[in-house]
């Protein structure tokens, strides 16, 4: 299973999940507010995923975020009562991967870590395809999983690579929404395309010399996207 790093104000809510994800087969690393996580992150702990709550004192969840992605790319699933489309968008624009609404169920948030985990070492092409694959300024080698933009790497978190490689192995295709989340997100259900909208976002803000005005991922307005070869 993984060390999860487990952030969250309520005391009784952080040991109720402790003892639930620890049940599940996790091992738990508490932290009562941001500066506490940050500080366990800095100090080098081998820490697998972030399980994030959004109202926090001190610090909020989308700040602690932001901090988080300037220390690494673990992945992040923000835990959020407010269900507000800006608000779970917000999370997903400032780096999270997932997110997970409250009250939440231990089994569901243990299915997500699960999930998020598996983008960690996403799947290559099969072998005999070619492995380097040029867009542009930017490169994407399949099989080493690196991203170059002007020659130099781009840091991308694992949900963002997932969801690039997915686009570079199906090039010229219209991936839908709900494509995306199943092979990407790993959803055996209906999920929220909001996830998927906001991961686009940031992998173009990375990858795209005008966002504004993308040329490598185009939009099929009420379908979903597509990568547009050079």
């Amino acid at each position: 299973m993984a060390r999860v790093l487990l952030v969250e104000d309520d005391d009784g809510l952080r040991e109720a999940l402790d003892l639930a994800l620890s049940g599940l087969g996790h091992e738990v690393l508490g932290a009562p507010n941001g500066p506490v996580a940050l500080e366990r992150l800095a100090a080098g702990r081998d820490v697998e995923c972030v399980v994030l709550d959004v109202m926090m004192p001190q610090m909020d969840g989308f700040e602690v975020c932001r901090g988080i992605r300037r220390l690494s790319q673990t992945p992040v699933i923000m835990l959020t009562a407010r269900s507000e489309p800006i608000d779970i968008v917000a999370g997903l624009e400032c780096g999270a991967d997932d997110y997970v609404a409250k009250p939440v169920e231990p089994r569901v948030l243990d299915a997500r870590i699960k999930a998020v985990l598996r983008r960690v070492t996403p799947t290559a092409g099969p072998d005999g395809e070619a492995s380097v694959v040029d867009l542009g300024s930017v490169r994407v080698d399949t099989r080493a999983m690196t991203v170059t933009k002007h020659g130099a790497p781009v840091e991308l978190t694992p949900t963002e690579l997932r969801l690039l490689l997915e686009f570079v192995l199906h090039p010229g295709q219209v991936l839908t929404r709900q494509v995306l989340l199943d092979r990407v997100w790993d959803y055996g259900y209906l999920g929220d395309s909001r996830i998927v909208d906001a991961c686009v976002w940031r992998l173009r803000a990375k990858t795209e010399d005008d966002p504004a005005r993308p040329s490598l991922i185009a939009t099929v307005r009420g379908v979903g996207y597509r990568l547009d070869l050079p």
